[in-house]
């Protein structure tokens, strides 16, 4: 068969819901679910303007790309443009379609000639007039687009961890996609295809404003009334119209993904990291829900022996550290203190906290907190993936003696104190050092912000320059997806009091227990303070009684009370 000579095959295949049939049966996948059908739908009939964000899954970029097939079938003179965040993706998105039009009966009058453009980064249609545009093309994200012209543009999952991590990251990707309507040509359409990747800032959050439409497609049904709070109308009618109180939580394609497949990957994705990729919802991740931001922390660079006596945090433009990795919510800035007062003094100590970890993907981490006049220096951090191994061990010994630690404090509630009787070997090799076990029984999510919160809304954290630029570089080898979940600043900026709202906390936690440590020593030192202050009234008192035995604090005694011993 074909579609040249067959008229009514091609009338049929209008619908473009009946070309995602033929290409599922032809890639041997079963029939498409009620959801693709409703997505591809959408494709077809839906505005020039659209974002479409699924769960991941779904399978928007098979179904876009089975449109650009369908729309080259209806039309061969047009030009479809495919960006995704990388080159490779794009181009495996515009193979899977010139493969599609090879091997599919229905599309092989579509093969682009000898004469013509065949590559998986540009190809023409066989029916397709000249042009300097060809039927297909494939670029990346921050490729350059001067020059081309489209049809139909399809930007396919163009954020990514790697180019949406930082503020800066998110600014550029935002300008990017402003020139993707200079391209366009008159009538044409632009496809937005995307999950966020991102908790604040993503680029799916500014399109709306920009005349995109919106439509979600979450995993599971959401409450009535989360539907009305957080989604803002932005649900598929499809999902809108079935939406009730017994089907809240329930998969929205069972088929494809049921509710035991959904709560594995809920539990490793964590609650937060589902809600944002599963769920389309960022409500979990809004930024006002978040107590740690970095403009409250000061930035210098530390000396590992002198720290100033004041240091006065500001947040004035002319502040702003831009130049550092920055993975806060958008808005959040890193900046250099206002002004440093006093002189550079001795650290008045300096404690080490560790996090242990068995072997796995949770980190062995420390962090090293020093104190000057109730102000916190932080100057080491870190994290190692390792277990209990002796490179893990000494590295830990090394820090606490490159540190001149006085002080290491270890969490005993894993491995029953394993972590201390290992370490204790390496310590009296490397570096002696005081070491103490604290056991927690506060929900940890809590008692990290019940500790960090006050400290830096004081501006009483101060953080090494160099150790920001660390802590970025240090994961840039673990997986694509987890790689910024290991960072300390991550973390910080992600850090509620909702259970489990982070995948990896150790870091974290290391900060939040050295910080621990000087908060209680500092409450001990002031209720010292106090109690001294107090010894001291009741001397002065007692030595003017001595001395004045018929007056007392302003009053005529008629004789010596009974109440004081005077000998």
């Amino acid at each position: 068969m074909t579609m040249e000579t067959n008229e009514s095959d091609k009338h049929e295949l209008a619908d473009f819901r009946n070309l995602v049939y033929l290409a599922w049966k032809h890639l041997r996948l079963p029939d498409p679910t009620p959801i693709q059908y409703d997505i591809s739908s959408w494709i077809q009939h839906g505005p020039r303007r659209m974002l479409i964000m699924g769960y991941r899954g779904v399978g928007k970029s098979w179904l876009t790309s089975v449109f650009a097939c369908h729309q080259l079938l209806m039309n061969p003179n047009l030009n479809v443009l495919v960006i995704s965040a990388s080159k490779t993706r794009a181009d495996d998105f515009s193979t899977f379609t010139l493969r599609l039009i090879e091997e599919m009966p229905e599309l092989q009058h579509l093969k682009p000639h000898d004469d013509q453009r065949s590559s998986k980064i540009a190809f023409d249609v066989g029916p397709a007039m000249a042009s300097h545009a060809p039927s297909c093309r494939s670029l990346g994200a921050t490729s350059a687009i001067t020059g081309s012209r489209a049809d139909l543009l399809i930007a396919d999952d163009i954020e990514n961890l790697g180019n949406s991590m930082t503020s800066g990251q998110r600014d550029k990707m935002s300008e990017l996609i402003k020139e993707y309507d200079a391209v366009l040509k008159p009538n044409g359409r632009i496809i937005f295809l995307g999950t966020p990747q991102v908790d604040s800032g993503s680029i799916y959050s500014v399109l709306p404003a920009r005349g995109y439409e919106p439509r979600i497609w979450p995993a599971r049904y959401p409450s009535p009334a989360t539907a009305a709070t957080k989604y803002e109308g932005k649900l598929a009618p499809y999902i809108t119209e079935q939406l009730t109180e017994s089907r809240t939580g329930t998969p929205t394609d069972p088929d494809r993904f049921d509710s035991d497949d959904l709560a594995e990957r809920e539990a490793s994705f964590g609650r937060a990291g589902f809600a944002l990729q599963f769920m389309l919802d960022t409500s979990l991740t809004d930024e006002l829900r978040f107590p740690l931001r970095l403009e409250d922390l000061s930035v210098m660079d530390l000396d590992a022996e002198l720290g100033p006596e004041k240091v006065i945090r500001a947040t004035s433009p002319e502040l702003a550290l831009e130049e550092l990795p920055n993975v806060g919510f958008k808005g959040d800035r890193w900046y250099r203190p206002m002004k440093v007062q006093g002189d550079m003094v001795p650290y008045q100590g300096c404690v080490m906290a560790i996090d242990p970890a068995g072997k796995g993907r949770d980190e062995c981490s420390w962090a090293v907190v020093k104190m000057i006049n109730s102000q916190l220096f932080l100057v080491d951090s870190g994290g190692l993936q390792a277990g209990y191994v002796d490179s893990t061990l000494q590295h830990l010994a090394e820090v606490a003696k490159r540190n001149k630690t006085q002080y290491i404090i270890i969490e005993s509630n894993f491995g029953g104190g394993m972590a201390t009787k290992l370490l204790m070997p390496w310590l009296r090799k490397i570096y002696p050092c005081t070491v103490e076990e604290v056991t927690h029984t506060k929900t940890k999510e809590f008692r990290m912000a019940d500790v960090l919160e006050p400290l830096v809304n004081q501006g009483k954290l101060i953080v090494d320059r160099k150790l920001i630029e660390n802590d970025y570089r240090s994961t840039q080898d673990k997986p694509g997806e987890d790689s910024n979940k290991y960072q300390l600043w991550y973390q910080y900026t992600r850090l509620s009091r909702d259970r489990g709202c982070l995948k990896y906390d150790d870091r974290l936690d290391s900060l939040a227990m050295a910080c621990q440590y000087w908060v209680d020593q500092m409450a001990r030192d002031v209720d010292d303070a106090m109690e001294e202050r107090q010894t001291e009234l009741w001397h002065r008192d007692l030595e003017r009684f001595r001395e004045q035995p018929n007056v007392f604090n302003g009053f005529k005694r008629q004789s010596e009370p009974s109440w004081i011993n005077v000998g």
